[in-house]
């Protein structure tokens, strides 16, 4: 039986999983009595919900006398990290484009580190059934993005099939519609090489991680060379140059979404070994006798820090079961086994850890895990990592693509050139526009609410990092201040209808809120103590009219991406697994005053 190994790249939404789920059922993985629904590979609560794919996954189908090992990987840039290790599993990438969207930013990010990897591939258009789609000019528009990603020559000679994921069809020509994905199959089998194996003792990068709690840690990776057989000795290389002696205890293979248990193992194979004690992503399993250590992986590193700590609010461990600082300590230290791109510093304080990754969504994607496993913390505000490079501050700068309506580009681009970004194109796109900037990270945080209230929720957009740059100066923040809680207790109605003209509320009718909670926008600069628990004065006289029905507005609700991007650096997002509350640092006015009157006389003395 011969082997492909194909990992299938795309922007988000462009119907990568849905893809999966048709060769899946082309591959007959299930019974004909199994249903097995919709986006099979987006297995996490987290994935379906958000549409996106977080982890990049393996599956294997059998077609014709072949063994194709699939990989699903994610289109964000913030989960680069996942990106880069799954493809050095793979011999040749699937790129799949929208055919009305053509490529798009985050396209460019995973289809250029499978390029610089030599990696041949295979160019689908799908979505080839939407209204007003251009097929021709997407292709035209690969071909263009390849050139500029400095491909070869043999990789720019790529085949390209159009067709419908979602339809189950594709073509060698998008106006011939066929009635399976076979072609595709066809030229999978057809392009992509068979695994190069070369000759020498056993040799295996880890580049993946999986966790059983029957059998303990899983080391997921291809067979560079030589065989692996069942209880085989074997050498540990670690990064840091030393050597470990193990003993495989498990040796398993993807068939379909199954581990099958495997005797032995041949070179280009993806396997999974259990028993290797202390591994990390990068390390390489190695001949016992005489071990060869291949290049570890390299990662690109965090751009963005956010400030973990315990919850200390006076609502803690009302909603959770793992409120310590020793349970979250365990919980990030076990994160960081196999999620590469992340970082974590111990701070001044025990209770709290200074957590490094690619941007708010990787973060805020821990944050929200950790949160429905039980957990309980307070998240500060997301900080850019600023270095030194001869003597002189740079910053982490990104390319920022807005895609919206032609009459409101105007605005869209006046609020990012107002946060230090630079037009680099516009391009208009039916009755749409596509801008592209080069803005600083800093800029970015809390650009996105902004951005759907200016265009009324029209405007789409990615961002994706290029490199740090010279520091561009200072970015205006959130000019209105917040409305802070002066008294514990339940909200009033009554009073938050006295107060509705002086800002937007975060909290509905009847809710707990406590002191120094943050229950709404001001609308005005600077902070303002409001009460929210006075309740009305009732008296025996029979008022005439002035007991009019009270209409509260509806509560402008967070996400916690949002609720991240929106906070001041006084201010830290409260996580629990029922609630994301706003907070201030210090809950007590005396100490807010205490704090700013001592931050002054710091800048003073400077």
């Amino acid at each position: 039986m011969e082997l492909r190994n194909i990992a299938i790249i795309a922007h988000v939404d462009h119907g990568k999983t849905t893809l999966v789920d048709k060769m899946i059922a082309l591959g007959k993985l299930f019974k004909d009595h199994e249903r097995p629904g919709e986006l099979i590979m987006d297995s996490n609560d987290l994935e379906r919900e958000r549409g996106i794919t977080i982890l990049a996954k393996n599956v294997s189908i059998r077609y014709k006398n072949y063994k194709i090992n699939i990989i699903d990987t994610p289109g964000h840039s913030d989960f680069g990290g996942e990106v880069e290790r799954v493809l050095n599993m793979a011999d040749g990438v699937l790129l799949l484009v929208d055919a009305f969207e053509g490529p798009m930013p985050q396209t460019r990010f995973v289809l250029q580190k499978a390029l610089e990897m030599g990696k041949k591939p295979i160019v689908v258009v799908n979505k080839v059934d939407k209204e007003n789609c251009k097929p021709d000019d997407v292709h035209e528009a690969v071909f263009d993005l390849m050139v500029n990603l400095d491909a070869t020559e043999e990789q720019l000679d790529f085949p390209t099939l159009f067709g419908s994921g979602k339809g189950g069809w594709f073509s060698l020509d998008w106006k011939q519609k066929t009635d399976s994905i076979v072609p595709l199959l066809d030229a999978i089998v057809e392009h992509i090489p068979a695994p190069k194996v070369s000759e020498g003792n056993t040799q295996l990068l880890i580049t993946s991680l999986d966790y059983s709690s029957f059998i303990g840690r899983i080391a997921i990776g291809r067979l560079n060379r030589g065989t692996l057989k069942d209880g085989q000795f074997v050498n540990l290389c670690k990064k840091d140059g030393s050597m470990v002696k193990s003993r495989i205890r498990g040796l398993y293979v993807f068939e379909g979404f199954e581990k099958m248990k495997a005797e032995e193992v041949h070179a280009g194979e993806i396997c999974a070994l259990v028993g290797i004690e202390g591994f990390e992503i990068g390390d390489t399993i190695a001949d016992i006798d005489n071990p060869e250590a291949l290049p570890p992986i390299t990662i690109d590193e965090p751009t963005m820090s956010m400030l973990f700590t315990i919850n200390d609010s006076p609502f803690f461990g009302q909603e959770g079961k793992f409120v310590t600082s020793r349970h979250i300590k365990e919980r990030l230290e076990k994160e960081l086994e196999k999620n590469l791109a992340l970082r974590l510093m111990d701070t001044d304080s025990a209770d709290s850890w200074r957590v490094f990754g690619r941007g708010v969504l990787h973060l805020a994607v821990l944050i929200e895990t950790m949160r429905r496993e039980g957990y309980e913390l307070q998240i500060g505000q997301p900080q850019v990592i600023m270095k030194r490079i001869d003597g002189q501050l740079h910053e982490p700068v990104e390319e920022l693509t807005i895609d919206l309506p032609e009459d409101v580009s105007g605005k869209a681009i006046e609020m990012v050139t107002r946060r230090k970004g630079m037009m680099t194109s516009m391009e208009p796109k039916g009755d749409r526009m596509i801008l592209r900037f080069e803005i600083p990270s800093r800029g970015i945080i809390g650009l996105r609410s902004q951005m759907l209230t200016q265009t009324a929720g029209e405007a789409v957009m990615t961002h994706r990092f290029i490199s740090f740059q010279p520091h561009r100066g200072e970015i205006p923040g959130r000019t209105n201040g917040s409305l802070i809680s002066k008294d514990p207790g339940k909200s009033i109605p009554y009073s938050i209808n006295n107060l509705q003209e002086r800002g937007t509320f975060f909290i509905g009718s009847n809710e707990d809120i406590y002191e120094g909670q943050v229950v709404g926008e001001n609308s005005r600069p600077g902070d303002m103590i409001i009460n929210l628990t006075v309740t009305k004065k009732l008296t025996n006289v029979r008022a005439s009219g002035s007991d009019d029905k009270i209409r509260l507005i509806p509560p402008r609700r967070f996400t916690l991406e949002e609720a991240l991007e929106y906070i001041q650096e006084d201010e830290y997002v409260e996580v629990t697994p029922a609630n994301i509350r706003l907070r201030k640092i210090y809950l007590k006015e005396h100490e807010r005053k205490r704090f700013s009157n001592k931050a002054v006389a710091e800048v003073v003395e400077e």
